[in-house]
């Protein structure tokens, strides 16, 4: 019988087996032997560690199976008594094997850093185009706080069973008090022909339907369900005051970068999409199919103002009108504009999770723990391909949907492509017909549907 034992920190090229020999006086138990297995000595399950217990007339062929050449110890002993003190030496033996103290000639592999940020399942990175856009807004330091404490609850309700509905309350109970405690800096931090709106939205996040109170009394009822459509409609409402908190971009453009058109805030695009071999999309619920599908964007000119508003410019000008989409396992693209007006040549632009504005022509090195404010690793993500030329620019007109798939994505859930191209939106509404579009299809027409006051135009002369 074999028991898979696996440590995550180390890796050792080491084998040995220990035999033990119970007295034939006593019992008609064949000697065993207990056999460790190191750095894919086991050809079953390469790289996990193994115990296996053998009779000994066989433990030779399993190890030639199994080991080829290896350096066995032998120890033996008789007697019940000595088979159960002798388990508990192996089993000691074990444990500090697999302890993560460095020990003298073995090879001691850790995980590095560098690799932790793709590879660790506990990457908290944005699952949903809604929550990443949430995140992006830079709003009141209070509101960040309330809005963290509450987007906690959204991993703990991942928990299976047994939820943490204790450490759930605590959070809501923090962001209450919070919210009550700083209530003038919150409101202070709108501007006034705003602020009467404000403060009814701070209102209903405290005492609304779907408010805090409300949220927190779900909680105490332990009902999932209403717990996460409670959570949802709060974090809306946060996301609501934080937008008016952030009425303009919060740093300067480089001076190289007056000229281009920029997005100083959020806008939505709406495609209109249409087979292009006469096909219909599937229907909506209780409806009949359909010729044309739409897909709404909301693109952010807080994380990428230049990018957006290179894309917004495009939109008004209606460069997207007629634009054939290429579909791939991977991204839905738009042609590449070469026959069209073209836009502007905005230069690589990612802003750093964390960081106070977007970095220019320059990548992000997610191996050594940069991540996006605005990650690609999204289902529905718009991005702009790269420009023909170089990397370090984007194609002045064509875009794609991203359609993320975490099997081809790292242990961490994030693309391999993450921290490379410009994002700078993503699709709120209509996802469900990215995965529906295929090659030939066409965008009918484009249109900017909400901050067309947000976009700043170059002076054309």
């Amino acid at each position: 019988m074999a028991f898979p034992l696996s440590s995550a920190i180390i890796s050792h090229k080491l084998s040995f087996n220990v035999s033990i020999a119970p007295s034939t006086r006593r019992s008609n138990l064949k000697p065993t032997h207990f056999i460790f297995c190191f750095n894919g000595k086991d050809p079953e399950r390469s790289g996990r560690s193994r115990v296996y217990c053998l009779p000994k007339n066989n433990h030779l062929k399993e190890l030639k199976d199994q080991h080829g050449t290896l350096t066995n110890s032998y120890i033996s002993t008789r007697g019940h008594t000595n088979k159960l003190q002798s388990l508990i030496a192996v089993i000691l033996v074990f444990v500090q094997i697999s302890s993560p103290l460095p020990l003298v000639g073995w090879d001691v592999l850790p995980i590095s850093p560098a690799n932790a940020v793709l590879y660790s399942p506990d990457t908290k990175v944005p699952r949903t185009g809604e929550l990443a856009l949430r995140r992006a807004i830079p709003a009141n330091t209070n509101m960040k706080t309330i809005q963290d404490s509450l987007e906690e609850i959204l991993y703990l309700l991942r928990i299976p069973q047994r939820k943490p509905y204790g450490t759930m309350e605590g959070n809501v109970k923090k962001a209450l008090k919070i919210a009550t405690d700083e209530k003038d800096s919150i409101l202070a931090s709108i501007p006034t022909d705003l602020r009467e709106k404000g403060s009814t939205l701070y209102a209903s996040l405290i005492d609304g339907k779907n408010g805090l109170q409300a949220l927190l009394a779900c909680i105490k009822d332990k009902d999932p369900d209403k717990v996460s459509v409670g959570l949802a409609s709060s974090l809306d409402t946060i996301a609501e005051l934080e937008l008016l908190q952030a009425p303009g971009l919060s740093f300067l453009l480089p001076e190289q970068y007056q000229r281009y058109p920029r997005l100083t805030g959020r806008g939505t695009v709406e495609l209109t999409i249409e087979k292009g071999d006469g096909s219909t999309f599937s229907p909506e619920a209780g409806g009949e199919p359909r010729k044309t599908a739409k897909i709404q964007v909301v693109i952010d000119g807080y994380s990428a103002p230049l990018t957006a508003g290179n894309f917004a410019k495009l939109v008004i000008d209606e460069a997207y009108n007629g634009a054939n989409l290429r579909s791939t396992d991977q991204a839905v693209l738009s042609d590449n504009g070469l026959d069209k007006s073209n836009g502007y040549s905005v230069p690589l632009e990612i802003k750093p999770s964390g960081q106070f504005e977007p970095l220019y022509r320059t990548k992000l090195d997610v191996q050594d723990g940069e991540l996006p404010t605005l990650p690609l690793s999204v289902y529905g993500a718009v991005a702009m391909a790269h420009s023909e030329v170089n990397e370090e620019h984007s194609s002045p007109y064509q875009f794609f949907f991203y359609l993320y798939d975490k099997r081809n994505a790292g242990l961490g859930g994030l693309s391999f492509d993450e921290g490379e191209f410009s994002v700078f939106g993503y699709a709120t509404a209509g996802r469900d017909i990215l995965s529906q579009i295929k090659t030939g299809d066409v965008i009918r027409s484009a249109k900017l549907i909400e901050g067309q006051d947000r976009l700043v135009l170059p002076d054309e002369k």
